[in-house]
């Protein structure tokens, strides 16, 4: 565990912990937000280095602009001289909302910074900076109303930004669509702002997950970066912003927050606005660094799901929505045989859903289809010593419904007419405490009833038009933007499930990855990374998702061979390899399946068990070739005795032969034991030989190497085409 340190110097309050510092100097006689000085690698010489860091490094004021330098603050906006994108917007029934913050106080505890600050139109902030034992710093701030006479206050922003400098001059991000989350997207940091922005009501297919800027040429293993997220499930943004007069004595700014519509928080005298946490992320060992910091931080929550991850059969591309008992019961016997520890049965078993048109927003077991109830299944799948998951949709409601025709008023939606349609889908509201009461209750009645052990909770549509009526006095009654109340409903109602039910676990499904973020992660045990099935597709969606989600929050299953997404077809090896990288699982009609294809599975599953407490604790390493079509994918455990590497061929290389891949992570100065495991597939190869190494890391104890050789050098790779690849084991000597 990494020391965190905390100094005081005269003017100077700078907080530090594994490597990292955020240094911040209060303004004389606490007029105005503390400036931030540095945030980034921590410098020897702790307070005194701050101190004359921010004595050294004050910007010079340039022709045609201020006349003196000027601070970015904790908060920067035109009073501290600050002409870009503010940290805080707000009015009073739209009287100016500039802001000069008073009576400020800037104390360091722990690890963590404390400002308070207040305005002379009376609004009271607080802001917190906290750094964890892995660097990672969480910054949350809230805004209280405090004028006892004055019109109700509007939040417009409450953004968390901190500093770039100079040498961060290239921009990543990621972008995506159904089935193709997780894109990357480079740029230059040029003028201007590069700003990701989400109204979808939810995170989003082509949410970034984290908005990064780096050194030149930043890759996996190498470049410094820094980083930030936005741990909110509904509207909020991400970016980075350069000036041509820079940002006070830095470059550019890096921030992040919850995207507010007008009128969508409206804070009477005594209320409060909480904005989302956002995370700020420093690492100077590339995208690895970052992530190596991410994934242990999120390890270390008091709640992360700490069993180990069972092995998943999920019933929606087996069966999609012909749930006929006996073949549900032999789907669970073959998945019983081959290893499975979890029996989920998807969409389809309630209500009149017999297809996607109708039916949602009824939860409860449809007599038609289940006409002595659930339990004969239940029963045969705990019997065979399964587990049994459920899949629901609860935020989400057809018109062709029961409840719709009891309850239209539970629809959220404006009064002119209900938004346009998505899937045939409409938005249960939450905010209303009668629908989220019935809701809370059907849902809690089925987990006990059943001892349903996980729920699929999915979520299908981006939220438009998302307000409901409220009553504004005078008898004037408006259109409200609900998202914000609503995404705090629904994180309210997955705590109040789990509080009546302790041991239940929820996975965040949203058609695939669109709900993926750090605050559902801290009410649900995994999200699903996306409804793409094909391996090939996922290895890139999963490689890019894992930059802030580790492996066993991840869901990655094993498809049919022909995935129904891209009607591509790929061998069970690739398919196998690639449902390792996370918490492992299947959607595919096993009784469809060969003697063979069942073997090899068996093998899969205890493959998966043997390799789950590596893969599900040790810190990620990632390379590639050049041309970026052969993929390294490494876990390598604390002590660096054992690691796992995924080498995948994703397509055709420029060259005949590849050449040697290092294997990272690894300690040079140790001697490992390398074998090839055939249990995740072995790939097809179009050559006349094989590398010397290959076959003695086939056999046996496998093939002994000095560490320096696999890290400095590495192995060469078979010829071997798309949709190809194989798993490495490596123990130390």
């Amino acid at each position: 565990m990494t020391d965190q340190t905390t100094r005081t110097a005269p003017s100077i309050v700078h907080i530090e912990s594994a490597g990292t510092a955020l240094v911040l100097e209060p303004r004389p006689g606490g007029s105005g937000l503390p400036e931030v000085v540095h945030w980034g690698p921590a410098l020897p010489g702790g307070a005194s280095t701050y101190a004359a860091l921010a004595a050294v490094t004050t910007a010079p004021a340039p022709p045609s602009a201020l006349d003196e330098p000027w601070p970015l603050t904790l908060l920067p906006g035109e009073a501290d001289g600050w002409s870009g994108t503010p940290g805080w917007a707000g009015h009073r029934a739209g009287g100016a909302g500039a802001v000069r913050w008073e009576d400020v106080t800037c104390e360091a505890e722990g690890a963590t910074a404390i400002t308070r600050a207040s305005s002379a139109d009376g609004i009271r902030l607080e802001l917190r900076h906290a750094l964890d034992e892995h660097g990672v710093l969480r910054v949350d701030a809230s805004v209280t109303s405090t004028s006892g006479d004055a019109a109700p206050l509007d939040v417009s922003a409450l953004r968390a930004m901190l500093p770039l400098p100079l040498r961060a001059d290239e921009v990543l991000d990621l972008t995506g669509r159904w089935c193709r989350e997780r894109s990357p997207q480079r740029s230059r940091l040029d003028h201007g702002t590069h700003l990701r922005a989400s109204r979808r009501g939810r995170t989003g297919h082509d949410a970034t997950l984290l908005m990064m800027a780096g050194t030149a040429g930043f890759s996996w293993r190498q470049g410094e970066v820094w980083a930030v997220h936005t741990a909110w499930s509904g509207n909020h943004e991400h970016l980075v912003e350069a000036l041509p007069e820079g940002a006070g004595r830095h470059h550019a700014v890096l921030g992040g927050g919850e995207l507010l519509a007008p009128g969508e928080v409206r804070l009477a005298t005594g209320e409060t606005y909480a904005a989302p946490t956002v995370v700020f992320v420093h690492s100077t060992e590339g995208l690895d660094g970052l992530t190596r910091r991410l994934h242990r931080s999120l390890r270390a929550r008091a709640g992360h799901p700490s069993r180990p991850r069972p092995v998943v059969l999920n019933t929606w591309e087996a069966v999609y929505f012909d749930t006929d008992l006996d073949q549900l019961k032999a789907l669970a016997d073959k998945a019983a045989r081959i290893g499975v520890e979890r029996f989920v049965l998807d969409d389809g078993w309630f209500g009149g859903r017999r297809h996607d048109r109708a039916g949602l927003g009824d939860w409860v077991v449809s007599r038609d289809v289940w006409p002595d109830g659930m339990a004969p299944l239940v029963d045969h799948v705990k019997g065979l010593g399964l587990e049994f998951g459920l899949w629901f949709e609860p935020e989400m409601v057809n018109d062709d419904s029961d409840l719709v025709r009891e309850h239209p008023e539970w629809v959220l939606g404006p009064a002119a007419g209900s938004p346009r349609e998505w899937r045939w889908q409409q938005l249960l509201d939450l905010t209303n405490d009668a629908a989220y009461a019935q809701l809370l209750e059907r849902i809690s009645a089925l987990v006990a009833e059943y001892g349903i052990d996980y729920i699929k909770w999915d979520h299908n549509r981006d939220l438009l038009e998302a307000v409901h009526t409220v009553d504004r006095g005078d008898a004037r009654r408006v259109d409200a933007p609900a998202v914000h109340a609503h995404t705090l409903a629904f994180y309210r109602l997955l705590d109040d499930l789990r509080g009546r039910h302790p041991d239940l676990e929820i996975e965040s499904c949203s058609s695939g990855g669109a709900r993926v973020d750090l605050e559902v992660l801290d009410h649900t045990d995994r999200i699903w990374t996306s409804d793409c099935n094909d391996a090939l597709e996922r290895a890139s969606i999963q490689r890019w998702t894992s930059l802030l989600v580790p492996a066993e929050l991840m869901g990655t299953h094993i498809g049919p061979a022909s995935a129904h997404t891209t009607h591509r077809t790929v061998d069970l090896g690739f398919r196998m390899l690639m449902a390792l990288q996370g918490h492992p699982g299947l959607e595919w009609d096993l009784t469809t399946c060969s003697d063979d294809e069942l073997e090899a599975l068996t093998r899969w599953t205890a493959l998966a068990r043997e390799l789950r407490p590596l893969l599900h604790s040790g810190d990620l390493v990632r390379s590639e070739t050049p041309d970026g079509t052969l993929q390294v994918t490494g876990t390598v455990d604390a002590e660096q005795g054992r690691a796992a590497y995924t080498v995948a061929r994703l397509v055709t290389g420029r060259d005949a032969v590849t050449g040697s891949v290092p294997l990272p992570g690894l300690d040079p100065t140790r001697t490992y034991a390398v074998r090839v495991r055939p249990e995740a597939g072995l790939p097809a190869v179009v050559q006349n030989t094989y590398p010397a190494w290959w076959e003695r890391a086939l056999d046996g104890d496998g093939l002994v190497v000095p560490g320096a050789v696999l890290t400095g050098v590495g192995l060469p790779v078979p010829v071997i085409g798309p949709a190809q690849g194989y798993l490495l084991d490596v123990r130390a000597r």
